[in-house]
């Protein structure tokens, strides 16, 4: 495979590699750009032709995942190459927006308060080529990832809807078991395309939607807000890139995608059917079980010349981080509306970027960090466990988070548990998603003396540089005698 630069046509021009595409000070709005500036600056590793598909190309992404991106060019012998872990760095999430990783939830907040609508157009290079007559197992290389899982799937792939009373469209990422030539199993969690469907299924029609493989950093991250229903995460996509995305009808319904995307599924949720989907390697690092799920009919498949395959391996870096910050941003939005005093937020990896949450704030008076912990509870209901620390602890340092618990938390005085709570159907934990909820308030008497919780610091610890004062490493040498 050649190098992706000079497949897109960059490699003779250096110029284009400082264009609007990879400005450190502007947001990345093109997949091709942002693997080339992860290309340009030793963050992508392109494979060997030929490595397999079952297993094999998982397991060289999740080794590779947080390090580099992979490229896996002709993959078990497909001409469509596939590619993984684009945004498995926190760092880089903010590269992609073009701001420092300390702003990246301010910015996706900015984004979903301010919607830009997208723009229309009536040729785009997402039906560059078109299938009429589907064979998936043919036509895509979707990868097994997991032992157990049931079979090949697509887990990178935004699956767009839209309202039947409405026609305001949704977006969101579903694991789509590829079932057969024509045909995906999908499980719908009580979310907005589940909502969308039933509306449909009521008046026993089939549901069109439209899956979108291959996006851009920013539309990818855009699809997981915790939006309003008819919120159109496809606009706030465009805030995200300061522009209006560029979308295109589907050729089969009037479902609209992405122009740039690399590749697109058109088909309909069919109404009143369900067959068996699963298992399959979830974020919590556990399989989803096998039960009677919804059904896609696929009608078209439409793609680039030469396309991309995203796929995202579950449970990885790129998995927990794609759908930790969109959730943090909407929750720390959430939770400053009523309580100003909360500063930041932090859905730790120890608790899969979904569970376990972490809250900064100036408490004000005693009660209020409880408030908080509700609060937080509402927020999502995935969110099981709430830590509630001051001001001066680290929500993203986990270590700073356990001392905070071990010095200023007794759970006589400061443990909230609410039983029989909506909690996720992927915790196994749960008895069928419901399950309790515990919050800690790990917050310091605000009557406390002041030197009860203050921390010790070494005057010059921040400032210090050891090495400007090193004179060697030889001990003797350095003795008073």
């Amino acid at each position: 495979m050649p190098h992706l630069a000079a497949e897109a046509g960059l490699a003779d021009d250096p110029a284009r590699l400082s264009g609007p595409g990879f400005a450190a000070n502007g947001p990345v709005t093109s997949l091709r750009d942002w693997l080339d500036r992860l290309s340009a600056t030793g963050r992508l590793a392109v494979m060997r032709p030929g490595i397999g598909l079952r297993f094999e190309l998982a397991a060289v992404s999740k080794r590779l995942d947080g390090e580099k991106a992979t490229v896996f060019p002709a993959p078990d012998g497909h001409p469509v190459s596939v590619i993984s872990g684009l945004v498995s760095d926190r760092g880089w999430m903010a590269e992609a927006m073009g701001v420092e990783p300390s702003q990246v939830l301010k910015r996706f907040q900015e984004a979903a308060r301010n919607p830009v609508p997208w723009r229309e157009t009536s040729a785009a290079p997402a039906q560059e080529v078109v299938h009429r007559e589907v064979d998936l197992m043919t036509l895509l290389p979707s990868p097994t990832h997991n032992e157990f899982d049931s079979g090949a799937y697509i887990t990178a792939g935004l699956l767009i809807s839209r309202n039947p009373k409405t026609g305001i469209q949704n977006v969101a990422i579903h694991r789509l078991q590829v079932s057969c030539p024509d045909r995906l199993g999908a499980l719908l969690l009580p979310r907005h395309t589940l909502a969308y469907q039933q509306m449909a299924e009521d008046e026993e029609q089939d549901l069109p939607i439209a899956i979108v493989v291959g996006v851009d950093p920013l539309t990818l991250l855009a699809s997981q807000a915790i939006a309003p229903l008819d919120q159109d995460e496809l606009e706030i996509a465009g805030a995200l890139h300061g522009q209006p995305l560029d979308v295109v009808k589907c050729i089969t319904s009037e479902v609209r995608v992405p122009a740039q995307a690399e590749i697109v599924i058109e088909g309909r949720l069919l109404a009143r059917k369900r067959e068996p989907e699963g298992p399959f390697g979830e974020f919590p690092q556990y399989y989803g079980e096998r039960g009677e799920r919804h059904v896609i009919q696929v009608d078209a498949v439409t793609h680039r010349r030469n396309p991309l395959f995203h796929t995202i391996v579950g449970g990885g870096l790129e998995h927990l981080l794609l759908g930790g910050i969109p959730r943090e941003a909407t929750i720390l939005d959430h939770l400053q509306r009523s309580f100003p005093s909360v500063g930041d937020v932090h859905l730790a990896r120890g608790g899969v970027c979904r569970y376990h949450l972490y809250v900064q704030m100036k408490k004000r008076s005693e009660g209020e960090a409880k408030n908080v912990i509700l609060g937080a509870l509402s927020a999502h209901y995935d969110v099981k466990h709430v830590v509630v620390v001051d001001e001066d602890v680290d929500v993203h340092d986990p270590t700073e988070v356990e001392w905070a618990v071990a010095t200023r938390f007794q759970a006589d005085r400061d443990l909230v548990v609410v039983a029989g709570s909506q909690g996720s159907k992927l915790d196994p934990s749960t008895r069928d998603g419901v399950g309790a909820k515990m919050g800690l308030d790990a917050t310091a008497p605000l009557d406390a003396p002041e030197m009860r919780f203050k921390r010790i610091r070494v005057p010059g610890e921040d400032t210090v540089e050891p090495g400007r004062l090193q004179a060697g490493t030889d001990w003797r040498s350095g003795r008073a005698e």
